[in-house]
């Protein structure tokens, strides 16, 4: 019998695992290895789990997906209806965990049939900042537990292949102005209105589309903070914003920052708030055109950073591939469908041999 993986998301779904309180959640994953694939090598740090074959391939494939989620929107209690389930992180990422507690459990019952290694890795807090998330922690403290031939990170993708990730850079942009009367205006210099000219040139700006590997990234930047003023009878003498630059892996971090001050017109300072670099598609990677290729899959450039990134910074090619509309996440009708995690699962049982 086919496993149920609707009916596994939504037990997982009614676990609550808001960003900082996975404990529950990973008490859960734990107990269910422990019981039904007792042969993987099961291994928790803090309240991230994982679990690992060792078999003694050449190659070794992670399976990595996120146990937290956001907060909920009068979505925490799953729904099914039909071959749809409703509930918070339905799409990011509760039936990607689901995928990957199933694949382990097979690989435990097919082990002798595996033509790579596994390992899957339950981590915590990637919806938060980046101190805070566990593969961090893992690649600093634990990297031999994430070590790897290939990556695939279990993020909402609609069963297709999202390469690569877009880099993420945020910074904060101060002008100086002089304090005055707002009677006297003449006497001072108001520094909103200094910001004024950086605001036209961001709102202005087209943000361009950049094709890597054939694939076309659509970048995009945005005043996402604004602050200033004294009283209603000031003028003010300090104005800040920040700044969102999502850009193509054709960049650097470096070379994002200066896209971003050519526009910063009359600022008086610039502070890099984070940064977070971009991942190529690496499609010519033998493991990821094998991947892709064996399976017939379609490809997409990936909108957003992912911890792809993170794997691809230490060497290790990754890409995203899960269940899940990626454009619903986050929201209050968040779902997923059963085909999507029958045809996730189905492709990465075949990718590691066990049907």
């Amino acid at each position: 019998m086919p496993p149920d993986l609707l009916a596994l998301t939504a037990d997982l779904i009614a676990i609550p695992s808001l960003s900082l309180k996975e404990t529950a959640i990973a008490d859960f994953v734990e107990a269910r290895l422990a019981e039904r694939a007792p042969s993987l090598e099961c291994i928790r740090v803090g309240d991230n789990v994982i679990a690992r074959t060792n078999s003694g391939h050449e190659r070794r494939l992670l399976v990595g997906g996120h146990l937290d989620t956001v907060p909920a929107d009068q979505n925490e209690n799953p729904r099914i209806e039909g071959d749809s389930l409703f509930g918070l992180g339905a799409a990011d990422m509760k039936g990607g965990l689901a995928v990957m507690l199933t694949l382990a459990e097979a690989a435990h019952a097919l082990s002798a049939r595996l033509r790579l290694d596994l390992t899957v890795v339950f981590y915590v807090a990637e919806e938060i900042t980046e101190e805070h998330n566990g593969l961090r922690v893992l690649f600093a403290e634990h990297p031999d537990l994430v070590a790897a031939d290939l990556a695939i990170l279990m993020e909402p993708t609609g069963a297709w292949v999202e390469a690569g990730c877009q880099g993420s850079l945020t910074v904060e942009a101060t002008f100086t102005g002089v304090r005055a009367h707002s009677a006297r205006p003449w006497m001072g210099d108001n520094a909103i209105h200094s910001a004024s000219k950086a605001l036209a040139n961001i709102a202005a700006h087209n943000s361009d589309s950049v094709t890597v590997d054939g694939l076309e990234y659509r970048e995009s930047i945005q005043v996402v903070h604004f602050e200033g003023g004294v009283a209603n009878n000031v003028v003010p003498d300090s104005a800040r914003m920040r700044i969102n630059r999502r850009f193509a892996p054709a960049y650097d971090t470096e070379t994002a920052l200066a896209q971003v001050s050519a526009l910063l017109e009359g600022a008086t300072s610039l502070v890099v708030i984070n940064e977070s670099p971009a991942a190529p598609p690496n499609l010519m990677n033998p493991l990821i055109a094998e991947f892709i290729g064996t399976n017939d899959l379609a490809v997409r450039p990936k909108l957003g950073w992912t911890d792809v990134a993170r794997f691809t910074s230490h060497g290790i090619p990754a890409l995203n591939f899960g269940p899940g509309n990626p454009e619903i996440a986050h929201t209050r009708g968040e779902f997923v469908e059963r085909v999507e995690l029958d045809a996730c699962y189905a492709v990465l049982a075949r990718f590691i041999g066990v049907i």
